[in-house]
C-alpha cells in the first residue's frame, strides 16, 4: 500500500496523460491548458511539500543550483524584450519545462521504487504511443506523407508530428540500457522490448529521431562495453553495406526517407530547406540582440522581419483526427538557435551549462539510462526545440536522469544488491 502514496507517483501520471489526445484547432500562440499541465502543477506542490518535510541536512544538494543561471536568463531576458506581456507566457512555459519539472522530479525520485514507478510510465507511455503509431502506418490511417497517410505519429496527431518518436526514443533507451545490466529472461525481456520500439520508430520517418537514437545508443554502448559497442558498430555497418548495395533500403516510403538522410546537405528537400532558412533567421535576430535575445516567444512574432524570401509560408499537415491544416512555421525548429535568438548568449550559455553539467555527471557516474537520455536530447535540439505534449515528457526525463547521477549514495536494494549502473552507477 506503500507506494500508492509515493510522491513520484504525479510525475508517472503526467507522462501518461500526455497520451490524451487533444485536437489542434486552436493556432494561437497562447498558453493552453492541458491535463498534463495541471498534473505537472500537482507534481511541482508535492515536491515542495517533499522538501518542507525533509529534515534541514536532507534537502536539496548543491547541484540544484545547476538551474539557477537558466531561470535567471529567462527572467532577465523576459524583462529586457520589447514586449514584456508577449514574452511572459514564453517565460513561463521555458521555466516549467527546464525548471519547475526537472527539479519536482529530482527531489519526488527518492530511491529505487520511485525509479522504477517513473521509468516505467515512460516505457508504458512509450509502448501505447508505439502501438497506436503501428496501427496508423499499417492502416492508412497516420499523417500524410507524399500523399499518404502513412506516418506514424501515436495519439498526438500530425500537427505534433514528432511527438510520438520523442517518446517512443525515451522508451527505448531507458529498456536498452536497463537490459544491458539485467541477467536472463529480464535480460531478453528488455533488450526485445526496445527492438521492438525501433518499429514505430522506423515508421515515424522521424531522419533527426534515428540520428539522435543511434547516437545515445552508441553512449550507452560505450559505458557499458567498448567491446560490445565496437562490435555493434561494426555489424550496423556491415549491415547497412548490405542494405544499400543488396537488397535495397526496403519500402518505398522508407527507403525514401532514409535516401533523403544521406542527401540532406547536397540535396535538402522542402522541409530541410525550409529548416536551414529558420536557422539563419534566428541567426539574424541574435545579431540584432547579441546578449538578452528578442525575448521569449518572440521568434514567432519577428520571423517575418528577418526570414529569407526563399521560407514557405507554412507546412502542410493532414490526418483523419485533425484533417488538413496549414500551419505556419513559428520556431526555427532547433533549440539552441532557438534560444541563442530569443535569449541570447546569456540564454544559451545558461541551458548548455546546465544539459553540459548533467552529461558529464552521467558519464563520470557511468549512469547508462541518464547518459542514454542526455545524449539522445543534446541531438534532439539540433533539429527540434519545445512545443507540445512530449515536451512535459522530456522534462520529465532529464529530471529521471538527474535524480540518477545526483545523489553520490544509493541504498542497497534487498536481494539485489547496490544499485545497477542502469540505475544511477554502482556505488
Amino acid at each position: 500500500m506503500g507506494a500508492l502514496f509515493r510522491p513520484s507517483l504525479p510525475a508517472a501520471v503526467l507522462v501518461l496523460l500526455t497520451c490524451l489526445p487533444v485536437r489542434h484547432d486552436d493556432l494561437s500562440s497562447g498558453l493552453r491548458m492541458t491535463a498534463a499541465d495541471v498534473a505537472s502543477a500537482v507534481l511541482a506542490v508535492v515536491a515542495v511539500a517533499v522538501l518542507l518535510t525533509r529534515s534541514r541536512t536532507d534537502r536539496l544538494p548543491a547541484r540544484a543550483l545547476v538551474f539557477a543561471p537558466v531561470a535567471a536568463a529567462a527572467g532577465i531576458s523576459a524583462l529586457a524584450s520589447s514586449d514584456v506581456l508577449a514574452s511572459l507566457p514564453g517565460y513561463v512555459r521555458y521555466i516549467q519545462v527546464f525548471v519547475v519539472i526537472p527539479l519536482a522530479v529530482w527531489v519526488t525520485v527518492r530511491d529505487r521504487t520511485d525509479t522504477l514507478i517513473v521509468g516505467g510510465a515512460l516505457v508504458g507511455a512509450a509502448t501505447v504511443q508505439g502501438l497506436v503509431g503501428c496501427v496508423q502506418a499499417f492502416t492508412g490511417t497516420g499523417a500524410s506523407y507524399a500523399g499518404e497517410q502513412v506516418r506514424a505519429v501515436g495519439t498526438f496527431g500530425a500537427p505534433d508530428v514528432m511527438g510520438m518518436a520523442s517518446v517512443v526514443s525515451h522508451g527505448t533507451i531507458i529498456l536498452l540500457a536497463a537490459g544491458l545490466t539485467l541477467r536472463g529472461r529480464r535480460r531478453a525481456a528488455a533488450l526485445g522490448g526496445a527492438a521492438l520500439l525501433c518499429l514505430p520508430l522506423a515508421l515515424s520517418l522521424s531522419r533527426g529521431t534515428w540520428l539522435a537514437l543511434l547516437c545515445a545508443a552508441l553512449v550507452v554502448l560505450l559505458l557499458h562495453s567498448r567491446v560490445l559497442a565496437a562490435r555493434v558498430v561494426l555489424a550496423g555497418a556491415a549491415g547497412a553495406i548490405v542494405l544499400a548495395l543488396g537488397v535495397g533500403t526496403g519500402a518505398d516510403v522508407l527507403g525514401r526517407r532514409l535516401d533523403s538522410v544521406a542527401s540532406a546537405v547536397s540535396q535538402p528537400d522542402q522541409s530541410l530547406r525550409d529548416r536551414y532558412s529558420l536557422w539563419r533567421t534566428a541567426v539574424d535576430m541574435w545579431r540584432d540582440h547579441p546578449v538578452t535575445g528578442a525575448g521569449p516567444r518572440r521568434f514567432a512574432q519577428l520571423r517575418d522581419t528577418y526570414a529569407p524570401i526563399e521560407l514557405s509560408s507554412g507546412s502542410d499537415t493532414d490526418d483523419p483526427v485533425n484533417g488538413y491544416q496549414r500551419r505556419p512555421l513559428l520556431s526555427p525548429h532547433n533549440m539552441y538557435l532557438l534560444t541563442l535568438s530569443e535569449q541570447g548568449l546569456l540564454g544559451l550559455a545558461a541551458l548548455a551549462g546546465c544539459l553540459g553539467a548533467m552529461a558529464w555527471w552521467a558519464v563520470r557516474e557511468r549512469s547508462l539510462i541518464a547518459a542514454g537520455l542526455l545524449a539522445w536530447q543534446l541531438v534532439d535540439f539540433a533539429y527540434g526545440d519545445i512545443g507540445g505534449a512530449p515536451t512535459l515528457v522530456m522534462s520529465v526525463a532529464l529530471g529521471l536522469a538527474l535524480s540518477l547521477v545526483a545523489r553520490r549514495e544509493t541504498p542497497p536494494v534487498p536481494g539485489l544488491g547496490p544499485v545497477t549502473t542502469a540505475v544511477g552507477g554502482t556505488r
